[in-house]
């Protein structure tokens, strides 16, 4: 069921998408935002920070540096108090898995560790083990992430080449669709539960066929009833922030 605060209603008139904006930012504003490339997520709040002004901004979900797509930013109260509703909120991703090539991140940020052959994979092959990444399962978490153990981050142990344990954690996978298998690509579409890790999907499929995976690309088209069709591009929010 969650907490109470990720139970709350989020009122329609607080949401803002790339045709409107509100004439006051300071009575509390979330705001799709289409994050490019190359940011981090707090990178992006600290620019809408600057843009408007208010000081209590945050967001509500975290999108990787090399990932692309809908992210929502909150400004103000009552958007800031309604972070737990928003973070709840099922997500959709489309992405691209490179089968055959392993990463310590399990995606495109640090460099390919070991390959292996694929020539031999078949769509019918993955389609075989898809299955056992439906519905609840366990993850470990990449090491390259903002866990906490120990006081922590992942992340900061992983870049001085420590690795330690990481208890699996729950989460649901709702459906993982097949787009386009083009060796050693394979295109998907996922719509999972709150703190699933594509990466960690992308290792977990690759390693159940033997051949390892990581994470080339990513993009979050869906967070709940948003979609990242009616999102902002950063500049242009950037640009509205500065007239109001």
């Amino acid at each position: 069921m969650g907490s109470a605060a990720a139970q709350r209603d989020i009122p329609p008139n607080i949401v803002f998408g790339h045709d409107e904006s509100p004439s006051s930012v300071e009575e509390g504003a979330a705001f799709l935002i289409d994050k490019p490339s190359g940011l981090t997520s707090f990178d992006v709040v600290e620019r809408v920070r600057a843009g408007s002004g208010v000081k209590k901004v945050g967001h509500a979900g975290t999108l990787d540096p090399l990932a692309t797509g809908l992210l929502i930013v909150l400004v103000a109260r009552p958007a800031t108090r309604l972070q737990e509703a928003f973070m709840h909120l099922p997500k959709t991703y489309e992405g691209t898995m490179r089968l055959g090539e392993r990463t310590p991140s399990h995606d495109a940020e640090t460099e390919v560790t070991d390959r292996a052959d694929v020539s031999g994979l078949t769509r019918a092959d993955i389609e075989a083990v898809r299955d056992q990444f439906t519905g609840e399962i366990q993850q470990v978490p990449p090491m390259y992430s903002a866990v906490k153990v120990d006081g922590e981050r992942l992340y900061k142990k992983a870049r001085r080449g420590e690795t330690v344990e990481r208890p699996p954690r729950q989460v649901r996978i709702d459906a993982f669709e097949i787009l386009d298998w083009t060796r050693p690509d394979l295109r998907f579409r996922v719509a999972c539960s709150k703190g699933t890790y594509i990466r960690s999907l992308a290792r977990d499929l690759g390693d159940t066929l033997g051949v390892g995976a990581h994470l080339s690309a990513l993009r979050r088209t869906q967070i709940g009833s948003y979609a990242v069709s009616a999102a902002w591009p950063l500049e242009a929010l950037e640009q509205a922030l500065s007239q109001t």
